[in-house]
């Protein structure tokens, strides 16, 4: 690979937050058998508020939210302009992540694409910037790994659809094999810090000391 040179190339990266349609029974499953549908909803939407609030106070890039449904949903409204939501589309994390990405890179506008997700309220805009920095750098794929195996963040300047291929969504297998298919295309990479994200009961303890506090009720 022949690395950019920086003076020369000018990244017009954008960020995608995919998120879940905050519907009660429908989000954070694994915390609603522990602390109940109400009050799980309400950690996810205090997540969501975070995220979308981090990214609308910070000059690092354009941002857009791919959501599981509902467009219109209130919450996603209030923190997104209407016309930058958009329907996921794809039959699997993978195959979603990959149309958006392409999507993405289809605009004008862009030139890099960087997928989050809410669930991830120790990312920081320090942490999105460094995504940026790889991005710009040369690098083909950026990743911010997640303690339990797999990542909260993938940015590329070009589709690699092979990434997504053939991954085993929901485990603790997910960056070894994204790892695997990297290496597979040739890719060059870089490796944020790994990050914890909330899943399970265990990580409220974790939710609980953030600074600034997440505002949510635990019902």
């Amino acid at each position: 690979m022949t690395e950019r040179a920086t003076s020369n190339f000018q990244l017009r990266p954008r960020i995608a937050v995919f998120a879940r349609e905050p519907l009660f029974g429908q989000v954070k499953s694994r915390l609603a058998d522990e602390i109940g549908e109400a009050s799980a909803l309400a950690v996810y939407r205090a997540m969501l508020a975070r995220l979308t609030g981090l990214l609308g106070s910070v000059d690092i890039a354009e941002w857009d939210l791919w959501v599981t449904s509902n467009i219109s949903h209130k919450d996603f409204i209030t923190t997104c302009n209407k016309t930058n939501i958009y329907l996921q589309e794809g039959a699997d994390l993978g195959a979603k992540m990959s149309r958006t990405i392409e999507l993405t890179l289809q605009r004008d506008d862009a030139n890099a694409a960087v997928v989050i997700g809410t669930d991830c309220p120790a990312l920081t805009a320090d942490y999105l910037q460094q995504a940026l920095d790889a991005l710009h750098s040369g690098v083909d794929v950026v990743l911010g790994p997640a303690e339990d195996g797999g990542y909260v963040l993938i940015g590329m300047g070009q589709p690699h659809p092979a990434l997504f291929a053939g991954i085993d969504w929901g485990t603790d297998r997910v960056m070894a094999q994204t790892l695997v298919a990297i290496g597979a295309c040739g890719l060059s990479y870089q490796l944020l810090d790994t990050l914890w994200d909330v899943d399970r009961p265990e990580d409220l303890k974790r939710l609980r000391l953030l600074e600034p506090p997440l505002d949510w009720d635990e019902g």
